[in-house]
Order: structure tokens, then sequence, then C-alpha cells
């Protein structure tokens, strides 16, 4: 692996498993990432040699931290009781526990939405500030990672908060798939992002919101009609963001 790479960061999502060796000095891939199609088949099998293969062709040695950002609530030590958007053979795994075994070697495991917000906190949007900063990333559903004072507290399904006047669950009115899928105009999807947000800002009264996701591109035509008090900004890091926050966190992890 390069010289200029610390760690080694890996996103495993429901479609792509995206890798790259992570230069944690300037925030940023040491070499172009390497992806491939999550088997449709995802069992812990399927994907552990999606894995081996990455780290062979990065030849990552044993001395590099290995950081996976996975798609599901990361809880060391405890099996995992439900995933959405891979195989169900994954239930009941400890996920470091398994993703080791098929790496063949020890590994950190991260959820997806925290990795995005350590690294938006680390190198990105967030970077130095203090307080509570709330990072949440706009796609199928609505992803959240809560950093206080730089440490993360994990694994927050902030998405699913139940908004006032009956609209339910926040994702299923709010996520940038229901915008696509009710061809919902930005300014108006902003009035239901106002709703979602004024919600994070009465319970958390959080320092700076940083709004992550693919449509942060188009953060220009929406985040200026969220109307709520607390500072926002749209993500830096983007799609590089799960990469390198797993990777950051990896080295957090070391003994």
């Amino acid at each position: 692996m390069i010289d200029t790479a610390q760690a080694f960061g890996v996103d495993i999502g429901g479609s792509g498993i995206k890798a790259a060796p992570v230069d944690l000095e300037k925030g940023e891939f040491a070499e172009p990432r390497l992806k491939i199609l999550t088997p449709a088949e995802s069992t812990p099998q399927a994907i552990g040699a999606v894995l081996r293969q990455q780290l062979e062709h990065f030849e990552v040695s044993e001395d590099i931290p290995v950081g996976i950002s996975f798609p599901a609530p990361v809880k060391p030590g405890q099996k995992l009781n439900w995933i959405a958007n891979l195989d169900q053979s994954w239930v009941g795994t400890d996920l470091t526990e398994a993703l080791s075994e098929e790496c063949g070697r020890p590994v950190t495991v991260v959820n997806d939405a925290d990795a995005a917000g350590l690294a938006e906190q680390q190198f990105g949007a967030a970077k130095g500030q203090e307080g509570l900063v709330i990072v949440t990333t706009l796609g199928t559903g609505i992803g959240t990672a809560l950093i206080y004072n730089g440490v993360l507290i994990p694994n927050t399904e902030l998405g699913h908060i139940e908004l006032e006047d009956g609209k339910g669950d926040a994702e299923q009115y709010t996520s940038s798939a229901v915008r696509e899928k009710k061809d919902l105009g930005y300014k108006k999807w902003a009035k239901r992002l106002t709703r979602y947000y004024r919600l994070i800002e009465k319970y958390f009264s959080p320092s700076l919101i940083v709004v992550g996701g693919g449509v942060s591109r188009q953060s220009d035509k929406f985040l200026p009609y969220i109307d709520i008090e607390t500072p926002m900004v749209p993500a830096k890091l983007r799609n590089e963001a799960g990469i390198i926050g797993a990777a950051y966190y990896a080295t957090t992890k070391l003994a």
C-alpha cells in the first residue's frame, strides 16, 4: 500500500462496496478508491470475499488499521438484531468478529452514518466545531451522527423521529427519496425539511447541523429555505466520507 496512507477504509452499501487507503494527515484518499458491486446474495461470506479482494488489490499490510463502515447499528460485543439493506444472514452475528474472520485479520466496524459524521468532524464541514454537531445524510432514508466536543455518540436513529401534526416517521415524509418519488421542488421540500430540523433543534440544541448525502451537491437549492436558527452547512466530503471516517475510526481503537 502507498506510503502516504496511515489507514484503510471500506464503505459497505446495499449496491456497492468502496475501499481506499486514506491519508489521515490530509483527510483524503491516498489512492483512487476501488468499488465492487455488492453481491446479489450479500451474505457475510460473499461480502468477505469482496473485502479480501480489495485488501489484496491495495496490498494492505497487517500493521495497517482497517475500518469498515457498515449499514446497521454497531454494538461491540453484541449481536446484530436487524438489518435492512443486506442479507438477513447477518442477523445474529457480532459484526466485528464476523468481518475480522472473513478478512483474516482484525478490523474495526462503525455504523455508516457515524463514519460520515466523524469524517466531517475531523476533516470536513464540522472541523474545529465545539459543542454538539449533528450530521444528517439525506438519501433513501435519513442517517444521523451526533458528535459532542469531538466524541461520537454512536448508533443514533434520529431519522425516525415522529413529526408533529400527524406526519409520522420523519424519513418517510422528508427523505431525498421521498422528494424524488413525489417530484417535489426544492423549495417545497425545504418546507418539509424545516419541520424535521425544527424538532432536531428543539430536542438537542445543536451548535451546528451538517447536511450530507448525494443531494448535498444541490444544497444551494434547498438549504437557504430551511427556516431554523441553528447554523446549517453542506457536507464537504460527500461520498468519500464513509471510507475516510471508517479509516479514522480504526486508528482511534488501537490498543
